[in-house]
Order: structure tokens, then C-alpha cells, then sequence
């Protein structure tokens, strides 16, 4: 069988790009050896969030007399049964994406695709030709050699979303999204959690006082955090804990937890699918690609985790689509990675998208910046939620260079100020925007304001 475009990975790279090729008219089939959907949909992004709802309804309903609520009993959490819930949502997912490819005619092919030759591809024996082959097979847990992962005691975020008990006592090693949104979870439902970070502070791609008020927001919910600390060794001792060797401001320690994640980072998935013996180059163990994805094997492409740049659903599917859209001849304008929105789906909420203020100041420009407190929000204060605040970074035309949120749904207030960077808003037409009152957004206006020196809740 001949395609022209054969996708290998059918996760938020691959299927969307498999999509977008079937839309220009193209012969598509897209190869997957496991679940359609590839993590996000069935082991990361997608069932964590179900997870983390149901942590955040157990919360609500814990200080259900905040609200002027009474409840007869008491409310617990039922780890099983949350996690069978965030399994069906993912499994609902998972069906709504193959629904998608049948609807736009895409051959979905089962097994482990491997590049055997330039425009062959063999699939658990049987060989598929097409003129573009797009890789997108994504990436697992890193594992490090001093902390073996044993699936029980000493566990990556796969058996994170799948505990069926929970456990007394937790280590969480690294604090980037993965790390902070299941550290989250878990202290939420009662764990008593100590999350390890090796740099100097929590959430360490974020601005830094988004880290600060995410390490007190920690420790409002009894988790410790220990930054700038490294973790020499792992191992389970002879009662069936986990004893952690760390070291950090107070010099050598060991602690012990029933159960230890490793959040450490993620592993391309690029081993035996072919690259070697097709001579596709790898550099610092992802494929080398230009800007619309082509390797240096004409007719190979690769996308999302085994390429440079963020690790990302939302960015491998932007990466697909201007990938199929290059092949197919439309001219599509690469990729922004100077304007990528991140999230991490903590309570409190983080997003951020551009600079932060230290980038800014390391690069020499001349900036402004806008703050707004959530405490003086009405919708903030009326929901129970005032913590956070909105940051805005523009530079001396002021144009916004940056916006870091803290706060309850701010990942659902990205979007504007990520627009707003895309097309080079400035802090005046952010402001004279009208915002609906009262809302969570009306932040963002305010923001912009206090940059100019006219903030009216302030």
C-alpha cells in the first residue's frame, strides 16, 4: 500500500497532522502501537486533569461551610474510583480521536512502525510506502540510574494515574508540571507530600515570582519544598520503604516515603524506528530538523518531543500542521517559539507565555511592568479564590513582552495575552479593551493599566 503521507505516532502531533493532510486532499494513514492519542490523551494530559477535578471537587466540598454549606457526613476520597473516572474520560478521548480519522478517511495502522528505507516504513512485518513520512512518536519518563523505577515504590507519573490506594507519605523528585500538578493531587487528597527540586527554585521555568508564590502556596497545603537540593540515591529498604540520600542547605540527610515519583524530565522516544541506518541526524538525543521539519533524508519529517523545542501537545500539533503544510506546498509561516503558552494545572493555577522578567533583564531591554493582585478582584473574592496575581512585562514601546498568571482558572486567561503577543499589542490597547465585569480577565486590563501608571483597582 502507497500513501502519500504516512504519520508514525498518533498523538497530538501525529493525529492532528494526519487530520490537516486528509484536509488538503492527501492519502493519509497514521501508525500507532499502542492507544489513539498517543500520552497526552490516555496517560498525561487528559486523564491528570481528571484527576486533579476531582482533587479540586473533594476540596470545594471539604470547605463546603466557607460557602454557607452543610454537609451531613463525611467526605472522603475514593482513589479507585477517581481513577477509573479519569480512565473513562481519557477513553472517551481516545474514541473521539478515532472517530476523527475515520470521518476524514485516514487508514489508522496498528503496530510498531520502523523506517526501513527512504519513503518505506514497516509496520510488525508488513511494508507501507509513501512519498512523506512524518515521525511523531513522541516521548516516555525519563528514568534516572540513581533512582530505578520499580513501578511500585519508586514510580514514574504512567503508575502516578493509576494508584489505586493512597499512600501515607510521598517524595516527589522535580518540580516542573508533571511534578507540581500530581504533587498537587496527592496532598490534596491527604497525602503528606516533600517535593525535591535540584535548582534553586520551584517551577524553575517560571518567572520568579510565580515560583515564590507557588512555594507558599505549597506549604499553605502542608507540602515541604526543599529547593537547591540534589538526590544522590534512591532505594527501598528491607520494611518496604523508599529511603531518598539528598543533599542540600542542610548538607547530607536521607528521608524515607512509602512511595517516590520521578518527575525528572521525559525521554525522546527515537530508539530503533529506523534513524541509524537511514542516517537521520540526532543531536543531543532529538532528531535535527529545519524549520518546517524536514530532516536531512529527503522525504523523513519529524515533529513534537523528538525534535528541539518545547515538550508540548499544543506545540507538536502547531509543528504538524505547519509540517503537512509545507509538503502540501501552502507556504505556512513557522512556528513562534518566542510565544508558546505553559500551564501547569496546580491550585492555584500558572500560565505564562513570552519572557519573564529575568530574560528580559539578561537581554538588556528597558521594560514595564503591570501588576494585579487577585485580592482585589471581585470575581476572585466572590469565588473564594483571591490568591494569585497577573503579571505583564512590555518593553519601553510597550509592547507586551510577557504575562505570567497566578490564580484559580488562569490557564483560561492565557489565551489573550498570548493573541496579544502574537500581534504586538501594547499595554494601552490591552487597557482600553473593554473587559465583562466582573471576571477573572478583567485582571489582565488592570495589569495593563498599573504598566501605564492609571490602574483604577489599585
Amino acid at each position: 500500500m502507497k500513501y502519500d503521507i504516512l504519520i508514525v505516532g498518533s498523538g497530538p502531533g501525529g493525529y492532528v497532522a494526519a487530520i490537516r493532510a486528509a484536509q488538503l486532499g492527501r492519502k493519509v494513514a497514521l501508525v500507532e502501537r499502542a492507544d489513539v492519542g498517543g500520552v497526552c490523551l490516555n496517560w498525561g494530559c487528559i486523564p491528570t486533569k481528571a484527576l486533579l477535578k476531582s482533587a479540586q471537587v473533594f476540596g470545594y466540598c471539604s470547605h463546603a461551610e466557607q460557602y454557607g454549606l452543610e454537609i451531613d457526613g463525611t467526605v472522603r476520597p475514593n482513589l479507585e474510583k477517581i481513577v477509573a473516572r479519569s480512565r473513562t474520560v481519557a477513553e472517551t478521548m481516545s474514541r473521539g480521536v478515532q472517530f476523527l480519522l475515520k470521518k476524514n478517511g485516514i487508514d489508522l495502522i496498528a503496530g510498531f512502525g520502523r523506517l526501513t528505507a527512504p519513503g518505506r516504513v514497516d509496520v510488525d512485518g508488513t511494508e507501507y510506502e509513501a512519498d512523506h513520512i512524518i515521525l511523531a512518536t513522541g516521548a516516555r519518563p525519563r528514568e534516572m540510574p540513581f533512582m530505578p523505577v520499580d513501578g511500585e515504590r519508586v514510580i514514574t507519573s504512567r503508575q502516578a494515574l493509576a494508584m489505586t490506594r493512597l499512600p501515607e507519605t510521598m517524595i516527589v523528585v522535580g518540580s516542573g508540571a508533571i511534578g507540581s500538578e500530581l504533587a498537587w493531587f496527592y496532598a490534596a487528597l491527604g497525602v503528606k507530600v516533600t517535593v525535591i527540586e535540584y535548582l534553586p527554585r520551584m517551577m524553575p521555568l517560571e518567572d520568579e515570582e510565580v515560583s515564590k508564590a507557588m512555594e507558599r502556596a505549597f506549604r499553605k497545603m502542608r507540602a515541604a519544598v526543599l529547593v537547591g537540593t540534589t538526590v544522590k540515591r534512591v532505594s527501598v529498604n528491607a520494611e518496604g520503604r523508599c529511603d531518598v540520600e539528598i543533599e542540600g542547605r542542610k548538607g547530607s540527610e536521607t528521608l524515607s516515603a512509602d512511595v517516590v515519583l520521578s518527575a525528572v524530565g521525559i525521554q525522546p522516544n527515537i530508539e530503533g524506528i529506523g534513524l541509524e541506518e537511514l542516517g537521520v541526524e540526532v543531536e543531543h538525543g532529538k532528531i535535527k530538523v529545519d524549520p518546517f521539519y524536514r530532516t536531512n533524508v529527503p522525504g523523513i519529517y519529524a515533529i513534537g518531543d523528538i525534535v528541539p523545542g518545547p515538550a508540548l501537545a499544543h506545540v507538536a500539533s502547531a509543528e504538524g500542521i505547519c509540517c503537512v503544510e509545507a509538503i502540501c506546498g501552502l507556504a505556512p509561516e513557522p512556528v513562534d517559539y518566542s510565544t508558546i503558552p505553559l500551564c501547569v494545572f496546580t491550585q492555584p493555577e500558572v500560565a505564562s507565555v513570552g519572557m519573564t522578567e529575568q530574560q528580559a533583564v539578561e537581554r538588556g531591554l528597558a521594560i514595564k511592568i503591570g501588576r494585579f493582585p487577585f485580592t482585589a478582584s471581585g470575581k476572585a473574592t466572590a469565588a473564594g479564590d483571591r490568591d494569585g496575581f497577573v503579571k505583564l512585562i512590555f518593553d519601553e514601546e510597550d509592547h507586551l513582552l510577557g504575562a505570567h498568571l497566578v490564580g484559580a482558572s488562569v490557564t483560561e486567561m492565557l489565551a489573550e495575552p498570548t493573541l496579544a503577543r502574537r500581534l504586538g499589542a501594547t499595554a494601552h490597547q490591552i487597557a482600553r479593551t473593554i473587559h465583562a465585569h466582573p471576571t477573572m480577565n478583567e485582571g489582565v486590563m488592570e495589569a495593563a493599566e498599573a504598566a501605564l501608571g492609571a490602574a483604577i483597582h489599585l
